[in-house]
């Protein structure tokens, strides 16, 4: 009744290529020079995994100039304006070292921003340096210019939220051992965990992680100091010491509660440095809680699992704080609540979701960005991807993986499929179908 496979001559599914088209949804369209890169990249037996983890290796400006040219400028970019403002502010007001040394460091820098080598370094690092320049530059600020310094608004605040003076309270009683518990996580961890933060970030978390860290900690502490710089705010140490008689910017500054340390290595390790801070008056916001609270959030977003751990590590540290007599609980709040907001911005748009069954940055063969809505329940695929982009100036929600790429002829020139100048530049691609002809 039936035919026997004998009697089929020929096969009975024969394979035939016929015109497809993918459904026309602007989202799910992948760019041609993006497929065209990644399968180079796999004819060239490398993988998109150790494209995305490898670091810029050539010294050609030439690189860098081409980068620029294809870049696609955003309202993202502006961030490089307000650097350049700020570098051109603190140059012209920094007395020490004098032009020729600040014209060499400057030199330096846009070296290091040409070469391609060093631009994936510094170029995320920029805020960071900002603020760093910034900070030092606050006292070459003439008083003239400068605010008033407010001495009762942060203890006012204090007995109204808390109904007491929770510096003063903590730091009633001293020992050696609690003095040793403050100053472990106030002053040596805080200088640590930014370069250990880092380090961990640039080994377990995707590529782009730790640049985007990198741009949210910078801005966080130039935000901090802007704060600072235009609403001085006298610390603790200030009324135990004057109690809430004016201040003005003649005074030193003081290591507090560290001043304890000092005494008990017999070395002056804070006391100088401390005394001669350039922003005296800089209690509110307190930058050593929002440090705390950037890194505890961007290793919590690695490292799930050990969250709590770096969260306690912000409630140390707000101790610790607090018994030194260096800041007012109003004064952590507002710097952990301004980490937040930072964080915030920085996971919706700019930083890689986390995957779970990634161990190390090597292991990623793509990455999605921020928090996107979905469409048709795949996430949006992003139409404007590079491997060499800022991820501060992509507002993309994700980039691709080879596993979504088209199927195509593996015995098909790559060179014949499709160019920038080919007359066949369409989204319709030629895919195997199988027909049943005896249908």
């Amino acid at each position: 009744m039936f035919p026997s496979l004998k009697d089929i001559h020929g096969p009975s599914f024969p394979k035939q290529k016929i015109p497809f088209a993918w459904p026309s949804i602007p989202a799910l369209v992948v760019p041609h020079r993006m497929r065209r890169k990644l399968r180079s990249q796999l004819r060239s037996r490398q993988s998109p995994a150790s494209y995305l983890a490898s670091l810029q290796t050539s010294w050609s400006p030439k690189d860098t100039i081409r980068a620029l040219r294809s870049h696609r400028w955003s309202l993202y970019d502006g961030q490089y304006l307000i650097l350049i403002i700020i570098g051109i502010f603190c140059l012209s007001i920094i007395e020490f070292p004098g032009p020729l040394i600040k014209t060499a460091i400057a030199t330096l820098l846009m070296v290091s921003l040409l070469l391609p080598i060093t631009r994936q370094f510094f170029l995320p690092f920029l805020p960071i340096v900002a603020w760093l320049v910034l900070f030092y530059a606050c006292r070459f600020i003439p008083v003239e210019y400068r605010p008033p310094i407010w001495v009762r608004v942060l203890p006012a605040l204090e007995n109204i939220v808390y109904g007491a003076n929770l510096s003063n309270i903590l730091s009633a009683h001293k020992n050696t051992a609690l003095d040793i518990l403050a100053w472990l996580p106030y002053g040596i961890i805080h200088f640590a965990a930014p370069f250990l933060t880092g380090i961990a970030l640039f080994v377990f978390a995707a590529p782009g992680t730790v640049a985007t860290y990198s741009r949210s900690f910078g801005y966080l502490n130039i935000i901090g100091v802007v704060i600072q710089i235009i609403f001085p705010c006298a610390p603790p140490w200030y009324e135990a010491k004057y109690g809430l008689q004016p201040a003005n910017y003649s005074m030193s500054g003081s290591p507090a509660g560290l001043a304890r340390i000092d005494a008990l290595f017999g070395k002056d390790i804070y006391t100088t440095n401390f005394s001669n801070a350039p922003v005296v008056f800089g209690a509110m916001p307190s930058l050593h809680a929002g440090q705390a609270t950037i890194n505890a959030l961007f290793l919590a977003h690695v490292f799930p699992r050990a969250k709590y751990l770096f969260y306690s590590y912000i409630l140390w540290i707000w101790w610790a704080t607090l018994y030194l007599q260096h800041h007012y609980a109003v004064d952590l709040i507002a710097g952990s609540v301004l980490s937040l907001a930072i964080f915030q911005i920085a996971k919706t748009k700019f930083l890689a979701r986390l995957q779970p069954d990634k161990m190390t940055r090597w292991d990623y063969d793509y990455t999605e960005i921020g928090n996107a809505p979905e469409t048709y329940g795949l996430h949006r695929i992003n139409t404007d991807y590079h491997f060499d982009s800022d991820e501060w100036t992509v507002g993309s929600s994700s980039s691709i993986s080879s596993a979504t790429m088209s199927i195509t002829d593996e015995t098909q020139s790559l060179w014949d499929e499709e160019t920038l100048g080919s007359p066949h530049h369409s989204d319709v691609e030629v895919v195997d179908v199988i027909v049943d002809e005896r249908r």
